[in-house]
């Protein structure tokens, strides 16, 4: 009984969200390089007060001096106010120096210095997302030097199915045994976080989760950030584009978490103010999900300040 009743459970959150292919092969666009520019949002700040953050203890049993030095009640860098973070750049900026110490930390640990991971749903694998970065030659020759050094690097990382990166996930889902289904070389005795330390060893770990949303969502998400921290991976934190919660909350918490932790904060929610419809559509079979869905223009964004995101990350963490 136990096994159907986790059955349907699984096949309710998968039904969720599938890979959607509606994204055409046509990135020979200049706007493909690194003369990529969005607008920055001049949205003004919401009236609504910030959250006090609530502590919740680490998964690991203790957590490091690490982790504890970076987890603060107030944001470390000037004008990241969660409250106002719609005027977040899309690219993360004053990137946290301290956040060198967790990246070297996971190297004695044997993370993989050409190695990152993605924490996300359908939009997150590698059809609809970064891909095209290892199996279309064209895109990759496109980019500006910086970006195609960035590439090369993390050769690996980009077209692999993951535990971490399914249709349907949630940031309950990455803590629940279950979830990956004992495929990707997991086990049933570890969670789909855990088995992706374990089977990829990253050194970065971008988290876009929260399209499908639980009530426990940022206490979930804080658990994850310091096990991520606790095993020597750096965080990168970031927006979603829609607003099936209705109130927004979603990305502001993220913004919330990435101030608390003076985490970098990709704000992909930005790259999309100058879209039609902010570049989200209905699927004509999914009526009652509403806009959540990414359109041929978004879907590009979605990639590019993402690719972005990493490199500049990498760049103030990693190299010398």
């Amino acid at each position: 009984m136990n096994r159907i009743l986790i059955f349907i459970l699984m096949v309710c959150l998968v039904c969720a969200c599938t890979t959607q292919s509606t994204y055409a092969q046509s990135l020979s666009s200049p706007t493909v390089g690194t003369n990529y520019q969005l607008p920055i949002p001049t949205s003004p700040p919401l009236s609504t007060p910030t959250p006090k953050p609530r502590r919740f203890s680490p998964i690991t049993p203790v957590p490091t001096s690490t982790a504890t030095q970076l987890s603060t009640s107030a944001p470390q860098i000037p004008g990241r106010d969660p409250a106002r973070w719609k005027t977040w750049p899309v690219i993360p900026e004053g990137i946290d120096p301290t956040l060198q110490k967790v990246y070297q930390r996971g190297l004695t640990f044997g993370n993989d210095p050409h190695a990152f991971s993605i924490f996300g749903d359908c939009q997150a694998r590698p059809a609809d997302f970064f891909g095209v970065f290892e199996t279309d030659t064209e895109v990759v020759e496109s980019l500006s030097p910086e970006l195609r050094e960035f590439v090369d690097h993390f050769q690996g990382s980009f077209n692999r199915e993951s535990p971490t990166a399914q249709d349907g996930t949630t940031p309950g889902s990455l803590l629940w045994t279950q979830w990956h289904r004992g495929e990707y070389g997991c086990t049933f005795a570890e969670t789909p976080v855990e088995c992706e330390l374990r089977i990829h060893r990253p050194s970065f770990v971008i988290i876009q989760i929260g399209t499908h949303f639980e009530s426990r969502n940022t206490e979930y998400l804080r658990k994850v950030i310091l096990q991520l921290m606790d095993a020597g991976v750096v965080p990168i934190l970031a927006t979603k584009g829609d607003n099936r919660e209705k109130d927004e909350r979603i990305n502001r918490d993220m913004a919330l978490l990435a101030a608390e932790y003076d985490l970098p904060l990709w704000n992909f929610w930005a790259a999309l103010s100058d879209l039609p419809d902010r570049g989200l559509y209905t699927r004509d079979d999914r009526p009652l999900q509403g806009p959540i869905y990414l359109d041929e223009e978004a879907t590009l964004r979605h990639r590019m300040t993402g690719l972005a995101a990493l490199n500049a990350v990498w760049r103030v963490v990693a190299v010398e």
